[in-house]
């Protein structure tokens, strides 16, 4: 239980997001298969599991690490924004 605990601290943000919704997809391709299952073979439950995962963790991933990308920018241009107006008053002030 421990490496598991120090793997998922490990991941980054978006990536825990992809495999959170990836997990969902499985999920309820799983329930949505079982519910009809006289028409479940192993390659469709398969393949439903993987179609609707990998797209799910993908696109989930996908978006919050475009998210996760603009918050950094942002936060990168603010910190230079500020010490350029902290060099610009302490000129003045020298």
């Amino acid at each position: 239980m421990q490496k598991l605990r120090s793997f998922w601290s490990r991941l980054s943000g978006p990536t825990k997001v992809g495999l959170t919704f990836a997990c969902i997809a499985v999920l309820l391709t799983v329930i949505g298969q079982l519910r009809n299952a006289e028409q479940v073979t192993a390659r469709s439950l398969l393949l439903g599991m993987l179609i609707g995962g990998g797209s799910w963790g993908l696109v989930s991933w996908a978006i919050a690490y475009a998210a996760w990308d603009v918050e950094k920018e942002l936060a990168e241009e603010e910190e230079t924004e500020q010490a350029l107006s902290a060099r610009a008053e302490s000129e003045r002030e020298g």
